[in-house]
C-alpha cells in the first residue's frame, strides 16, 4: 500500500483503569502531524503515554480531538477503512497469534487482502526477521522473543500504508533484535512505534515525539530531541549512550577525527 500521512489535533485518550473505576484521561492535547513514509518513535518513562496513543490510533481507544490517517478522519463510520490501512503489532504478542503454524500466522493477512502471493509474502518476511525454517512449528511453541518476530512478520506480510508497533524490540537478543530492526527499515509503510530502546529510534533514524505525563514534551528529528538534555530530564529518560560516545568524537575533542 501506498504510505498515509498521519495528523493528530487536539488529541486526548481515556482508559480503564483495570479495576472498575471511571475512565481517567491519560493523553492530553497532543497535536503531531507525521508525513508519509517517516518512522516516528514516541518516547517516555513508564506511563506516560505511548500505549495509549497507539491504540487510539487504531481505534481502540476512547479518544476525543482529530486522528486523522491519509483523507479518512478516525470515527465509528470510517474505523474499518482505516483499520484495512493499518498493521498493528501488540506489546505481548501472544495476543495476536492465533494460526495452527507459523507460516499459516505470516500468511493470514494477506490471505485476508484476496493477494495470490500469499504465501511468497510469509516466507520472505519470516526470512526477513529469522523465523525461516520454523514455518511448520506453532506459534505458540516459539519463544518470546521468535513470537515478536513473527507478529512483526504477519503484519509486514500484508505491506501496510501505516505500520504500529508497541515495543519491537522488546525481550529480544541483539541478532534477533537487528533483523526486527532491519525488517521496520526495509518497510516504505509511515511506522510508529512506542519504545524504551532509545537506540532503536537513532538507529532507524526515526522522528521522535517525546511525552511525559500524556502530554507531547518535544517532536522533532531523534538526534537532536534526544541530544537535548532538559527535554529528556522533564520526560524521565536517560540520553542515550551513543549520543555520548559520539559527543567523545565531536568536533574538537583531543585525539579524535570529526565525525563523518
Amino acid at each position: 500500500m501506498t504510505p498515509l500521512g498521519i495528523r493528530l489535533a487536539g488529541v486526548r485518550v481515556w482508559r480503564e483503569d483495570g479495576v472498575g473505576g471511571d475512565p481517567a484521561e491519560v493523553v492530553h492535547d497532543v497535536t503531531a502531524t507525521i508525513a508519509p513514509g517517516r518512522r516516528v518513535a514516541l518516547v517516555g518513562a513508564n506511563g506516560a503515554g505511548k500505549t495509549s496513543l497507539l491504540l487510539a490510533l487504531v481505534g481502540a481507544a476512547r479518544f476525543a480531538g482529530t486522528i486523522q490517517v491519509g483523507d479518512l478522519t478516525l470515527d465509528r463510520h470510517s474505523l474499518s477503512q482505516v483499520r484495512a490501512s493499518l498493521g498493528f503489532v501488540f506489546a505481548e504478542p501472544a495476543d495476536q497469534l492465533f494460526s495452527a503454524t507459523v507460516r499459516d500466522e505470516a500468511a493470514f493477512a494477506p490471505r485476508q487482502r484476496g493477494l495470490t502471493d500469499a504465501n511468497e509474502r510469509a516466507e520472505r518476511e519470516l526470512q526477513r526477521v529469522g523465523l525461516s525454517g520454523l514455518e511448520a512449528r506453532v506459534p505458540q511453541s516459539l519463544s518470546l522473543g521468535e513470537q515478536r518476530r513473527l507478529a512483526i512478520a504477519a503484519v509486514l506480510s500484508a505491506d501496510p500504508a501505516v505500520l504500529l508497533l508497541d515495543e519491537p524490540t522488546a525481550s529480544l537478543d541483539s541478532r534477533s533484535r537487528r533483523a526486527v530492526l532491519d525488517a521496520i527499515r526495509a518497510s516504505p509503510a509511515t511506522t510508529v512505534f512506542a519504545t524504551h530502546d532509545l537506540e532503536a529510534a537513532l538507529e532507524l533514524e526515526a522522528d521522535v515525539l517525546v511525552l511525559g505525563d500524556g502530554r507531547l514534551l518535544g517532536h522533532g528529528p531523534g538526534r537532536k530531541q534526544l541530544a537535548d538534555a532538559a527535554l529528556l530530564d522533564a520526560a524521565g529518560l536517560d540520553r542515550p549512550r551513543t549520543l555520548d560516545a559520539g559527543r567523545s568524537t565531536a568536533p574538537g575533542a583531543q585525539g579524535e577525527s570529526s565525525p563523518k
